[in-house]
């Protein structure tokens, strides 16, 4: 992307919720580029477990944004959500050890989940939600030009040879150890930036 995105989305990961460190350390950023002139809207919704609602409410939250100067950043399932709206869109997205194949990986988690953020939160993983996955499917990518993505080799919970195979093509930055969180993920900002187009604030 040459010029910084007017909208910028983030799409949070499995159990998780925008108190996330990834999100909330790019939230910090919002303020900062805006003093640099950048107009940017973010947003950063709470996901619920149903991937039909989920996509039905970032559609709804994402109805007047301008695909040519939106962009998506997902991780982990986070990261499929962010391929769907690409696909679907064109607009530019970075996934971050992105889920590939949830239908799969998630049909051990049927039953009762809690939230990372907010242990005492519990929510009911219902199999239904396994084909509405399924329905989603956005593999394979069309336009991988369109995509960056940011995968561990060490990540503890996805395969990182699956999702690099997924994203043949796109603008891949493949580590060397790492984890599912991308814990050293502050190291790794500044490329997810600049492949955005946004600068990386001095302060940050």
């Amino acid at each position: 992307m040459q010029r910084p995105p007017t909208h910028l989305l983030y799409l949070h990961g499995f159990r998780s919720s925008p108190l996330s460190a990834k999100a909330q350390r790019l939230a910090a950023l919002v303020p900062a580029w805006r003093d640099a002139g950048i107009d940017i809207t973010w947003a950063c919704p709470q996901l619920p477990p149903s991937p039909r609602q989920a996509m039905q409410e970032i559609e709804w939250l994402i109805a007047d944004w301008p695909r040519d100067s939106m962009a998506v950043i997902g991780s982990s399932l986070g990261g499929f959500y962010a391929t769907v709206l690409a696909e679907r869109h064109g607009c530019v997205a970075a996934v971050i050890n992105p889920a590939v194949a949830p239908a799969r990986d998630l049909a051990r988690y049927i039953g009762e989940q809690t939230s990372f953020h907010h242990p005492d939160d519990r929510f009911f993983f219902r199999t239904e939600f396994i084909d509405e996955f399924t329905a989603l499917d956005p593999y394979p990518i069309t336009r991988p030009e369109r995509y960056w993505a940011l995968i561990a080799e060490g990540d503890e919970v996805l395969d990182w040879r699956e999702m690099v195979s997924h994203y043949e093509g796109a603008r891949i930055k493949l580590l060397d150890g790492g984890d599912h969180a991308i814990s050293d993920f502050d190291q790794h900002l500044p490329d997810l930036l600049s492949y955005l187009g946004l600068p990386t604030p001095t302060s940050a």
